[in-house]
């Protein structure tokens, strides 16, 4: 579901003094919202054919610092422009700011309006057309988790993000007293969200305290992408105006759960027909299906940087956490790397159950479909589903680090015939810097540790 507001709309709204600023709003590599803030006149005249930002925005980590070794962009090559080009049909009001609309860009290279091959939207939307002229569509969703706390985003900082408290005191896992308390932040983020063109389902406690999951309905890949992008950045915006702060951290304590963005994925037919499911077959699994899934999990350790690429979110892999450790697929076993669910109906799909709260919605979904798409075009077989605690199994493991999650990136044939060389090496890069300075720097359990006693 695209965005909510025409262009004739807009215009109508501008006229009338309902709308006086416009959003126009890029995905970074690490699938925040950046952009410029127009005035909705000028826009509505001049800006909704192009505007312009600095190609650095795809060449930083999350401190928006300058990177040193991309071949994209550098201090070298002058840190120019890129074009950003509104997708009108994601236009939509955002009703949490008054007077405002929003619209999507596509990241376009200055010279010759290409799209910017390592641009998270123009990644997916190059997987999206392989499957389209494969004669299919992928429907996908996500389930997203965050941590509520008490204080708001600015306290929690002056404090060091010391000593922080999540909302409740207790795990609220479908709690509905628990999350009564927290209605004034949920409830807004569920109007506001479809009050923006969003199709929420609902909201929910998770297994943790101050722990919450938004669930947006199934859509085509493209949509679900940008309204996962849209949510995370609503949650915060209606969050902070509440005074409250919160986390898409994969796992902000030691001692609490993860959370993670667990992404279901089915592919449907031009006619709207479900082609992973034939009743005849076990499970309602059609042999597409099989051959997808057999795709997804002989790619999984390479795949995985784009479903977790911080060094914070392989922390979040701990047995016995409703995170996946092993490789496998199971059938509505929530143990697995991959659950199968809707099994025996026009809803059959699969879960993958390895990303976090923190993966890029575009990179995570790109990904799977090029390992999908590579199952289907060599014929993979899918091995019979693992039964019990895969905690246990004797199956490959996910990559433990992101070191080695780097290494299956950059060794993976796979995503380089799907993706591009220019584009595996651009996030190799990504991730190794994120290693890089995560070893420079000195930890408080470090110094806790070893102050004294070392």
């Amino acid at each position: 579901m695209p965005g909510n507001l025409s262009f004739a709309d807009l215009q109508d709204a501008v006229a009338s003094g309902e709308i006086d600023t416009v959003l126009t709003c890029a995905v970074d590599m690490q699938g925040r919202l950046m952009g410029k803030r127009f005035h909705a006149q000028h826009f509505v005249d001049r800006a909704w054919e192009e505007t312009h930002c600095c190609n650095y925005l795809l060449a930083t980590d999350l401190e928006m610092w300058t990177v040193p070794g991309y071949a994209s962009t550098s201090w070298q090559a002058g840190y120019g422009d890129y074009v950003m080009k509104p997708d009108l049909a994601t236009l939509r009001r955002i009703p949490w700011l008054e007077g405002t609309a929003m619209v999507l860009c596509d990241i376009l290279d200055h010279h010759h309006h290409a799209e910017v091959p390592h641009s998270p939207r123009a990644m997916l939307k190059k997987q999206v057309a392989r499957l389209e002229a494969m004669g299919f569509r992928a429907m996908m969703a996500t389930e997203l988790e965050f941590f509520l706390f008490e204080k708001s985003f600015e306290a929690l900082r002056k404090d060091g993000y010391r000593g922080m408290e999540p909302v409740s005191g207790y795990n609220e896992d479908y709690h509905i007293f628990q999350t009564t308390k927290e209605e004034e932040v949920m409830r807004a983020i569920r109007n506001g969200l479809f009050g923006a063109g969003v199709p929420v389902e609902n909201s929910k406690g998770e297994a943790e305290a101050g722990q919450e999951e938004i669930n947006i309905r199934y859509a085509d890949a493209l949509d679900t992408a940008d309204n996962h992008a849209l949510v995370k950045n609503a949650c915060k915006e209606i969050a902070w105006a509440k005074g409250r702060g919160l986390t898409f951290l994969a796992k902000w304590h030691h001692d609490r759960v993860g959370s993670s963005a667990h992404v279901h994925q089915s592919l449907w037919t031009p006619d709207d027909q479900p082609a992973f499911f034939d009743p005849g077959q076990p499970h309602g699994m059609s042999a597409l299906m099989r051959n997808y899934t057999a795709g997804l999990i002989a790619h999984a350790a390479e795949t995985t940087y784009f479903l977790a690429p911080y060094v914070n979110s392989y922390k979040r892999f701990q047995r016995g956490t409703f995170a996946p450790t092993r490789i496998c697929w199971s059938v509505d076993n929530r143990t697995a790397g991959f659950r199968l669910c809707g099994e025996g109906s026009r809803a059959v799909r699969i879960e993958c159950r390895i990303g976090g709260a923190d993966l890029n919605p575009y990179l995570a979904m790109a990904a799977l479909i090029a390992a999908g798409i590579s199952g289907i075009e060599q014929g993979l077989m899918l091995e019979p589903p693992f039964a019990g605690d895969a905690y246990e199994g004797d199956v490959p493991h996910i990559p433990a680090t992101l070191g080695a999650a780097a290494d299956r990136l950059e060794g993976s044939a796979m995503l380089r015939a799907a993706l591009g060389d220019v584009v595996v090496d651009h996030y190799v890069r990504a991730a190794r810097w994120e290693l890089e300075e995560y070893d420079r720097v000195v930890t408080d359990w470090e110094i806790a540790r070893g102050f004294e006693r070392a």
